[in-house]
């Protein structure tokens, strides 16, 4: 007994250390193989997909939506590594989990990965949530459909890297008949295309950016859309009486909010959403510019 006691003050702190070293190993960072392995694994889902349009076109088509989204920010995740910017194991995690439950909905396993909540599908006829009842559900919002959404954060050609993400929200609900289809506050995510710094050689900045996805009660659905133009609102101030007056399908409905000064000052939008400055300077967005964007795919929204 005293040959141990005298032993464990000095085999402790090496117990300690090793009991400390284990978290950080079961925290590695995301590598690279990890991001090829995950887009590896989401072609062969796609593949799984192609084998559920036969047997149920309405579940095929919103696997197919969510395995977009999967896919998008999976190819985030290998932007961030080129930038050497650290990925959280949990993002990474999130990621599979999701592609595992897609992939065992569309081969007909209803089993649920861990951490993933059971998602809707469609059944037989004659249930509340079959195919028939989900096509009914569906409303077409066309292409050509004008949105005025406001900026959540500022946007610069000064600062803007390629492949950056960003945030903007709908104004005003959009109509069909009596029917909200997308309310005001529903989340649009834009993606920077491209970017050109203003220089002494280059001149002006510029900034071209679409938009790729639209949340609307919590559900993502990929979209296409470019802006067509940047208006100077009034403010909230400006627009609180006219703002929930609502728009119909195919409307410009920055047109029916009104309450904007005009076009912004000093901005040029030309084709494929492209912002730039008239003058030798940066495009420089503030926190609650009013884009009007304009929808370049229908969208279907359930």
């Amino acid at each position: 007994m005293r040959l141990i006691a005298r032993a464990l003050p000095a085999v402790l702190p090496f117990v300690f250390l090793a009991f400390l070293a284990r978290p950080a190993a079961a925290q590695r960072p995301v590598s690279s193989a990890d991001v090829q392995q995950l887009q590896d694994s989401i072609a062969d889902v796609a593949r799984d997909l192609s084998q559920v349009q036969p047997r149920d076109g309405a579940l095929a088509k919103d696997l197919e939506s969510e395995l977009d989204n999967v896919r998008d920010e999976a190819t985030y995740l290998k932007v961030k590594l080129r930038r050497n910017e650290p990925i959280d194991q949990s993002e990474y995690a999130d990621l599979r989990d999701r592609l595992a439950s897609i992939r065992d909905r569309a081969r007909g396993d209803n089993r649920q990965s861990p951490g993933v909540s059971p998602q809707p599908q469609s059944t037989a006829a004659g249930s509340s949530t079959s195919a028939s009842d989900s096509s009914r559900d569906a409303h077409e919002i066309p292409v050509g459909t004008e949105f005025d959404v406001r900026l959540q954060r500022a946007l610069s050609s000064a600062t803007a890297q390629p492949e950056d993400r960003f945030e903007a929200t709908t104004m005003v609900d959009l109509l069909q008949g009596d029917r909200v289809l997308v309310p005001a506050g529903s989340a649009l995510r834009g993606i920077v295309s491209s970017v050109t710094k203003a220089t002494r050689v280059e001149r002006k900045g510029a900034l071209t950016v679409t938009f790729d996805r639209i949340t609307v009660k919590g559900r993502a659905y990929p979209i296409r859309a470019t802006v067509t133009q940047a208006l100077e609102s009034e403010g909230i101030k400006g627009e609180k009486e006219k703002i929930g007056a609502g728009a119909g399908v195919g409307a410009i409905i920055g047109g029916i909010l009104g309450g904007f000064k005009g076009a912004l000052a000093g901005i040029l939008i030309g084709g494929g959403g492209t912002i730039a400055a008239t003058e030798g300077k940066d495009v420089d967005l503030a926190p609650g510019t009013v884009l009007r964007v304009r929808l370049d795919t229908a969208l279907i929204v359930r």
